[in-house]
């Protein structure tokens, strides 16, 4: 087994969302709650529901084939405001476990028979999403091999006739080469004539005569060839490796080479009524050789040059087949498709139907069959939906969960509510995430040579500002921070150029200077915040 299928048998059996050492097999949802704590503040019930649901994937894959077909996830549908965490759990929870995930909105899909985008494409995106992983996972693991692969054809650009290729001796085979058309005339009909065409037959230097003439020749009593007088492979090779050593060292990457780019056609973008456009583009993509898509040659930098050979030998490197596979097999074991704003589909009991509540119930019907279990059509083959996991989150501050179909509201058998955030809340997003607002915006200042650090009555001061203007106005959660996080630092920012190198210590009278007119001011906060 070559080095290159070692690596990438090595990748394909480790996951990408190992933790703390351990496999996923052996992940518990103590666990998954204590990882998704890192990054969401509070929403317990929410976080255990999702890990409950990931560790009941883990365990059907232990079961027996016949056993675990029968066994279908248990989809969940999150309900609270906007900006308390429902879409980061979600893509918190794909990352943390590898799995291919998209995020959708059911606003964008519309019923079939409408112009838009039929609810199949969801899973299409999601395919294309597990294509995409499993194939950089791929090309991680050849990526050391690729490169020395792109070093040698680079060389070869840089150094034309030093490649092993372009110093292999000419075959000693005939040549031959048309030499035009003549006519005979046919015997006894004067009107006929048979047509032919002349050929020479070249025999080149070097060939014995009796081989020449189809004879046996005895090689080992033939006189040995003149050796060269000169032995030109030292000379190639130590010309070879001192541009080696300098294209390494990166003297050579102002340098222009000429390359071959590969080059896909690409056809225009077009709307069409009733018609499946992802499937109209897999069946161009098919014919798309007939129409171009070959080599163009391309005077980059070897920089660039370097790039771009990287990429066609990665590309060549990896199994395409082995990665539709890997991809179709994830997807369907370990899929995760969250859709958000699930309430704007649905029909409130009060109205009486008809208008835009048609097409609503429409995608409601359409979404249903897909979330059921199907098998959708993609460019890399068939997808089964039976045991992908489907999270649905939406506000319902106009429609309730009960205006969905009924068909559609059993498909979703786990309900979970999320809280309303408010100050302790927000203390804690300021402070304890690993990406929390605080460290981002000391980090993006330091950039630039300006230390900011924020003090502990300062940032009480922030969180309870958030709350107060959530209250006041339109409740938007966690959103509400990065309002208040850019007002604050907004003149900072840009003035951090020219003041570099500085200090800035934001205090609590920092944070009333830049945020105490906005704040009482509604009617411009409105506006602003």
């Amino acid at each position: 087994m070559s080095e290159t299928n070692r690596q990438i048998e090595s990748t394909a059996e480790k996951t990408p969302g190992e933790i703390k050492g351990k496999d996923l097999d052996n992940l518990t949802p103590r666990e998954i709650v204590s990882e998704l704590d890192k990054y969401i503040v509070g929403q317990k019930k929410a976080k255990r529901a999702v890990a409950v649901a990931l560790r009941n994937r883990i365990r059907r894959l232990k079961l027996s084939a016949e056993m675990r077909d029968d066994i279908t996830p248990k989809n969940i549908l999150m309900i609270g405001p906007t900006g308390v965490g429902k879409t980061e759990i979600a893509r918190r929870l794909a990352k943390l476990t590898g799995s291919p995930f998209i995020k959708v909105e059911a606003t964008k899909y519309t019923e079939i028979g409408y112009v838009g985008r039929d609810v199949d494409s969801m899973i299409r995106d999601l395919m294309a999403a597990g294509v995409q992983m499993v194939k950089q996972e791929m090309q991680e693991s050849v990526t050391v091999e690729a490169q020395k692969r792109a070093e040698e054809a680079l060389l070869d650009l840089l150094l034309p006739g030093t490649g092993r290729k372009h110093r292999e001796k000419p075959q000693n085979t005939p040549v031959v080469r048309p030499m035009g058309t003549f006519s005979i005339p046919s015997n006894g009909n004067p009107g006929s004539s048979f047509m032919g065409t002349a050929i020479q037959i070249g025999i080149p230097a070097g060939v014995p005569p009796q081989e020449a003439q189809g004879e046996a020749v005895n090689y080992e009593n033939a006189a040995p060839e003149e050796e060269e007088t000169i032995d030109a492979e030292p000379v190639y090779n130590a010309t070879r490796e001192k541009f080696r050593t300098m294209l390494r060292e990166g003297k050579l990457d102002d340098r222009t080479v000429e390359v071959s780019v590969s080059q896909n056609p690409q056809f225009p973008a077009f709307e069409m009524m009733g018609g499946n456009m992802e499937d109209i583009e897999a069946s161009l993509s098919g014919i798309a050789g007939f129409f171009g898509g070959g080599k163009k040659k391309k005077v980059v930098t070897v920089k660039r040059a370097r790039e771009i050979l990287v990429n066609e030998e990665l590309e060549k490197l990896i199994d395409r087949d082995r990665v539709s596979d890997e991809a179709r097999q994830r997807v369907e074991e370990t899929g995760i498709v969250f859709i958000d704003e699930i309430d704007k589909i649905a029909v409130r009991g009060d109205r009486g139907g008809g208008g835009p509540d048609v097409s609503r119930e429409g995608v409601q019907r359409d979404i249903l069959p897909i979330v059921e279990g199907a098998t959708v059509n993609t460019k890399w083959g068939p997808v089964n939906t039976d045991h992908v996991l489907f999270i649905a989150a939406g506000a319902f501050n106009l429609a309730k969960p009960s205006d969905l179909i009924p068909e559609l509201q059993g498909r979703f058998p786990l309900r979970v509510e999320l809280d309303s955030l408010g100050k302790e809340d927000f203390l804690r997003i300021l402070t304890e995430p690993k990406n929390a607002l605080t460290k981002q915006y000391v980090e993006l200042l330091a950039t630039e040579g300006v230390e900011i650090e924020f003090n502990p009555e300062a940032v009480d001061r922030l969180a309870a500002l958030a709350a107060e203007v959530n209250s006041r106005l339109e409740n938007i959660g966690a959103r509400r921070l990065h309002t208040i996080m850019e007002a604050l630092l907004e003149e900072l920012s840009f003035e951090a150029p020219d003041i570099k190198p500085a200090k800035v210590p934001v205090t609590v009278d920092y944070v009333n200077e830049k945020l105490s007119t906005l704040v009482k001011d509604q009617d411009l906060g409105r506006y602003i915040l």
